[in-house]
């Protein structure tokens, strides 16, 4: 797209040269001729433009991401096409990506690292807040300006970018180093998703390498699924087990056993690097926990000896009394040698009990997941409480199944589990939601091109106050939950007020003028 250098996007635009670019879109630096300042122009490759689908879906989430005001947010001005041209005009940020910042110093300080992190985090957070997840979070959407400040970049397209196919393989073979395993299997991606990939950016601060390696796209993601994050502390033992446990909660494999919000990640950065924490206990998630406890150990020695040492005392004492019948020691000898190997009858008869026995006891009964798909969650909880399951809910947004009902169920419908096993529902919030762009101050042309998607009835209200065309309200507030498809927008657009002009036939040109300045308009003279 160099053949965009030196002219100017929708006739505003001023487009200097090109710094950036990848396998979805290319970034230029270009001058914007109306406020006279710097920024960043993001214009999608030629194969997406021809992407109905994709293109609407782009529109949305880059008008949705404008909504976002937080210090380490890259801005989003404008949002806008020309012909088959789609971009996103944004905050210009003069300094390298993190990827860049990471190849030329190569592993950070835990301290650098942390500072780093927790303000992507913060950003995060408030993007979860605003209810937009960014999807492809990896040091190249992460930029550090000349004060050192961090700004995460391409809220915008991130999303839309999700659902466009996997042929086009550049861009993914770059983002599937950051994939959570959720993403890398197709799955529904929540806020979460983003917790796992800022692990990911955290270890490679921390070492300066990835995690894992792969000839293609297909062979990373499925380490991502299947293989264990490798140790920071065995690269580097100077790292704190904090910051290690850190990574390993945010990148487990279940979206349930990371933390529960980038807010929590956040606050567990804040004291990482204190004293007390720095030597803290390894953290071994939960679920490994449970495969250990399921797992059935060997009956110790001093537990079996302890019921032999029981019985053998009964029969012993139960012999006892015909020893003291017979004095005569070949008798005792006798007698002594049944014993032994009575007790050793009975010995080996334990054992055996216990080796048929055991199992049975420790068994734990097979049950089948029940059909609960479709339900009201409070009906699907009774049945799978009823089949003794344990339930645990995780709420979704979903365009097709009704609020409070299931869209789907781990381990799936019919299959076998042991009694008392952790059953995860997928329950519909309602339609997918997105943010209210903020209109007001825009001008009436510029509304209309965010609201593309959207139904919207403009009004108009006359007042002096502002230029003509200026949005003035709006309804929904900017930032409210929106499904776009039903949402009825009313936007309200300032027009110049009108006077009633008094005769001035007659008046000498001051008393004109005057008239003139105290109900503010312009008079032309003609002679």
């Amino acid at each position: 797209m160099s053949h965009l250098i030196g002219k100017r996007v929708s006739g505003r635009y001023e487009v200097i040269e090109i710094i950036g670019g990848g396998g979805m879109a290319d970034v230029f630096k270009a001058k914007d001729i109306i406020l006279d300042r710097i920024v960043a122009v993001k214009v999608l490759q030629s194969q997406f433009s021809k992407d109905e689908q994709f293109i609407r879906r782009f529109r949305r989430e880059a008008q949705a991401a404008t909504s976002l005001a937080h210090p380490n947010v890259v801005n989003i001005y404008d949002v806008g096409e020309e012909g088959d041209l789609y971009y996103i005009v944004m905050e210009y940020v003069e300094g390298p990506t993190l990827k860049e910042y990471i190849q030329q110093s190569g592993p950070l300080p835990a301290t650098e690292a942390v500072d780093i992190m927790s303000q992507i985090v913060s950003a995060i957070a408030h993007a979860h807040a605003n209810h937009i997840v960014h999807r492809d979070l990896k040091p190249q959407n992460i930029l550090i300006n000349q004060n050192g400040e961090v700004k995460v970049a391409d809220f915008g397209i991130a999303r839309a970018i999700s659902s466009a196919t996997i042929t086009h393989t550049n861009s993914v073979i770059g983002s599937v180093h950051y994939l959570s395993p959720e993403q890398a299997r197709g799955g529904l991606v929540n806020f979460k998703s983003d917790i796992y990939s800022l692990g990911i950016v955290l270890y490679e601060m921390l070492t300066g390498k990835l995690p894992f390696f792969g000839d293609t796209a297909v062979s990373i993601a499925i380490k991502h699924l299947q293989a264990d994050i490798p140790s920071v502390r065995e690269i580097n033992p100077l790292i704190p087990q904090s910051l290690e446990n850190i990574i390993t909660k945010a990148t487990a494999k279940d979206p349930y056993y990371r933390y529960e919000s980038a807010i929590a990640m956040e606050e567990d950065l804040a004291t990482a690097l204190d004293p007390e924490r720095r030597h803290e206990e390894k953290y071994v998630i939960a679920d490994d926990l449970d495969e250990q406890t399921r797992t059935i150990p060997m009956i110790k020695g001093d537990i079996l000896d302890q019921v032999i040492d029981e019985e053998k005392t009964i029969e012993l004492s139960a012999k006892s009394t015909n020893f003291d019948e017979s004095p005569k020691k070949p008798k005792k000898k006798k007698r002594t040698l049944k014993i032994v190997l009575s007790s050793l009858l009975i010995l080996v008869g334990l054992f055996i009990v216990l080796l048929a026995t055991i199992p049975g006891l420790l068994k734990v009964e097979d049950v089948k997941v029940p059909e609960v798909i479709g339900l009201e969650f409070s009906e699907a909880e009774k049945k799978l409480t009823d089949a003794k399951l344990v339930v645990v809910r995780e709420d979704i947004a979903d365009n097709e199944v009704e609020e409070e009902h299931v869209v789907r169920i781990t381990p799936a419908e019919g299959s076998s589990v042991k009694k008392g096993s952790e059953v995860k529902l997928f329950v519909s919030v309602g339609k997918e939601k997105t943010p209210m762009p903020s209109l007001v101050g825009l001008t009436k042309s510029q509304a209309e091109r965010m609201l593309h998607d959207y139904k919207v009835e403009f009004k108009e209200k006359a007042t002096n106050d502002v230029a003509p065309g200026t949005v003035l309200e709006q309804t929904p507030e900017a930032g409210t939950p929106i499904v776009v498809e039903e949402a009825e927008v009313i936007v309200t657009v300032s027009v110049a007020e009108k006077i009633t002009l008094h005769n001035l036939v007659g008046l000498s040109e001051a008393d004109v003028n005057q008239y003139a300045e105290s109900e503010i308009c312009v008079l032309e003279s003609r002679f």
